[in-house]
């Protein structure tokens, strides 16, 4: 963080009666954590009822429409993607995926199916090649220039001994990409079809491959490093700790974690982009244009907001359909628990999002950590911080969006503390301010 980080953040937009709670810690947040641009916007019951930003290096070009990079909270748009398929008939979770790409067979994939691919069980978690970023624009893309490059890959599981789920960070997002322009009936690719059929229509500013009007609205991402890290855990939080877990809470999990993300298959596989030598290449304008829907989707809070408010109302908002009854079911349907790389317990649907539920006081530290606060939320979260997910049985279409990059924070535990509090806000709320 540079000395601008140090100044005091003002804290913009609104809350509704009985979300105050949240702004107060939204405020408390940005004038403790390491942040810099940060944005969090909340819907109830279809309404917006936490619309809030703030920079704390008082960063004249950052808004409320300013776009971010949320890395993997990307993936639940992929799997919205997938799920229009579905709702026309033209896919099937259970359906191999040569069925649809016969090119994809070969190297033990055959067998490999659309749950499978979208539940990170496709053996395909790295390539043995990198992408050139060229090469991830929509017209490479149609060129087949990715295609032809999975078409060639053999899959590989880490130990199947731990299970065939292994975190398929930004290969799911390419597989996925090339399945969708195979069967959309107009060819379109994932970005394209957000773009024509979810996003503008629904006045949702998010996007999966950007254009030169998104390019100019962007707020970098930047990381906080991992000496700084480990540094700030060390003073105490009512001394103004910058990060959320002391110390011994942030061993404790690392200890857990890093020795699986050591002994991963990514840990000997070349890097997943060429050139790519730290997350600074994510703020290329080039990798900004082109489409990685598992790990590159830019969008404001208020966009992934709006999106998930409409997948906890079933696929609708305003009065209009923009996925099935049936689809979003389908989606929803058949979450298989599995440990993801033998460590983290998660609970991955048919349709590619997780599923978080209340669990026992006594269980493991992660499991506890990765749900509590945001149990009956769907959806996955991002590197460093992002988290867009949706709570049907609540009505909550729910988005936290910083361009600060905690990597340490391995579960995005500084997000869900606004989670937590949205839930307990409309736990509290009177009967009369709630629908029935």
């Amino acid at each position: 963080m540079n000395q601008k980080s140090k100044q005091a953040a003002t804290i913009y937009g609104t809350t509704e009666t009985g979300f105050e709670a949240v702004k107060q810690l939204f405020t408390q947040q940005m004038q403790t954590l390491a942040e810099e641009n940060t944005q969090l916007c909340v819907y109830h019951q279809g309404k917006k009822v936490v619309d809030l930003w703030a920079s704390k290096t008082q960063d004249p070009n950052f808004n409320a429409d300013s776009l971010i990079n949320v890395f993997s909270s990307s993936k639940s748009l992929e799997a919205i993607a997938l799920a229009s398929l579905v709702a026309k008939g033209l896919l099937r979770y259970d359906a191999k995926l040569c069925d649809y790409w016969p090119e994809f067979q070969g190297g033990g994939k055959d067998d490999v199916s659309v749950a499978d691919l979208m539940r990170h069980e496709a053996g395909l978690a790295n390539f043995d090649t990198s992408i050139d970023l060229d090469d991830l624009l929509p017209q490479g893309i149609k060129a087949n220039c990715v295609g032809k490059t999975i078409e060639q890959q053999r899959q590989h599981f880490r130990a199947l001994a731990t299970g065939k789920r292994e975190y398929h960070a930004i290969t799911r997002g390419w597989i996925a990409n090339e399945l969708f322009r195979r069967v959309d009936p107009q060819g379109r690719t994932i970005g394209e079809y957000l773009k024509e059929d979810i996003c503008t229509p629904l006045h949702a500013d998010v996007a999966i491959g950007l254009d030169d009007s998104g390019l100019e609205r962007t707020s970098d991402v930047k990381l906080l490093s991992f000496g700084a890290h480990i540094l700030a855990s060390f003073r105490p939080k009512i001394f103004g700790r910058k990060v959320l877990h002391n110390f011994l809470q942030l061993a404790a999990r690392m200890l857990k974690i890093l020795p699986s993300l050591k002994s991963s298959s990514s840990s000997q596989a070349p890097a997943p982009i060429t050139g790519m030598t730290s997350i600074g290449i994510f703020n290329d304008k080039r990798m900004r244009k082109g489409e990685t829907p598992s790990a590159n989707a830019h969008g404001s809070a208020r966009g992934f907001a709006r999106i998930a408010a409409m997948m906890a109302a079933g696929g609708n908002l305003d009065g209009k359909a923009y996925l099935s009854r049936a689809a979003w079911q389908a989606m929803h349907q058949n979450p298989v628990p599995a440990k993801m790389g033998g460590v983290i317990h998660t609970r991955f649907t048919q349709g590619g999002v997780d599923q978080f539920l209340p669990i026992e006081k006594s269980s493991p530290l992660l499991e506890r950590a990765f749900n509590e606060g945001r149990e009956g939320f769907y959806g996955w979260m991002g590197l460093g911080g992002s988290i867009f997910q949706w709570h049907p049985e609540a009505q909550i279409g729910f988005a936290f969006v910083p361009s600060s990059l905690h990597m340490l924070d391995f579960l995005n535990e500084r997000g869900k503390l606004y989670q937590a509090e949205v839930l307990r806000c409309i736990d509290q709320l009177p009967k009369s301010q709630t629908l029935t």
